[in-house]
């Protein structure tokens, strides 16, 4: 049993014996069993499609959440292969069919998207984090007083609720380091965050992280945008309020891993990885002159 990676929501360790190898995903902060079946639904639709992606593995009593000692783990195939190259052309296209695949089947959705994709931090949330980590004498406190007072106001005014039209469920996660790429090709792996989204927002996000954030590259963001209408992907970028999921997220990210940075309840271990995903969360937030020129971009 071999730590593999670590991310923001648990440790993936890699298991072996009698010849098979699977891997396990510690979730360090608690479980949403109904979050995990929407997860188990989704997958395997999207293997109907022609999607790549590891098995969740149900227990003997057919659920896919094992709780052992107050820790919850989920058991997944193993998949070997290395991280996605975004610059390369036939990882560009495949990610603009996936998420077009996944926008298609996951049509009609009637719910409404988690506050975590639809809403961020107030101006009061932030003052106050700010001077708790001021007090707790962070390392970045500064950096984030910087783009407090700068960036994040500007990403803030595009964040607003989705309206009832072109909803999806969908994988809400489809970014480089959740595709590994084989001798089969890519497969999309992490489906935890599975649920309801605007499908236009979703692929807004999807083309900024793919493209290459601030410093995109056109080819690239337009090689993912018409792979997407090809596959016959329902959803166009119409502008900055296209990004909002993404603003969302980038901000909610941030008060999150701060507020656990700070947190003596948690690990010294969970502390310093808050710490750390912070600073790089900091350095690179969305630009929004460089978003509006990516919105341009595709659309034209």
């Amino acid at each position: 049993m071999t730590p593999v990676a670590r991310g923001a929501l648990g440790q993936i360790w890699k298991v072996s014996g009698r010849g098979t190898t699977w891997a396990v995903k510690e979730l360090l902060f608690g479980c949403d069993e109904g979050q995990v079946r929407r997860e188990a639904a989704l997958r395997d639709a999207a293997e109907e499609l022609g999607i790549s992606a590891p098995r969740l593995l149900p227990n003997r009593d057919g659920s896919h959440v094992t709780r052992l000692d107050g820790s919850c783990v989920k058991v997944y195939d193993w998949v070997g292969g290395s991280p996605a190259d975004p610059t390369d052309p036939a990882t560009l296209s495949w990610c603009g069919r996936t998420l077009a695949l996944l926008h298609r089947a996951g049509e009609g959705a009637t719910e409404m998207p988690d506050a975590w994709y639809e809403e961020c931090p107030q101006e009061a949330d932030w003052a106050c984090l700010l001077k708790e980590v001021r007090q707790a004498g962070t390392e970045w406190s500064e950096d984030l007083a910087r783009l407090l007072d700068t960036r994040v106001p500007e990403l803030a005014r595009h964040v607003t609720p989705s309206g009832p039209d072109g909803l999806v469920t969908s994988h809400l996660d489809v970014q480089p380091p959740n595709v590994l790429v084989g001798p089969d090709g890519p497969t999309l792996i992490d489906w935890d965050n599975a649920g309801v989204i605007s499908a236009e927002r979703e692929l807004a996000r999807a083309l900024y992280v793919w493209a290459g954030g601030n410093d995109f590259s056109a080819e690239a963001a337009r090689r993912l945008t018409h792979a997407y209408a090809d596959a016959g992907g329902p959803a166009r970028i119409t502008g900055l309020d296209s990004f909002s999921m993404l603003f969302a997220t980038d901000l909610n990210f941030v008060y999150v891993q701060a507020e656990c940075a700070i947190d003596p309840k948690v690990t010294a271990e969970q502390r310093e990885f808050a710490s750390t995903r912070v600073i790089d969360t900091l350095a690179t937030l969305p630009d929004p002159a460089a978003v509006a020129h990516l919105a341009t971009t595709v659309a034209t």
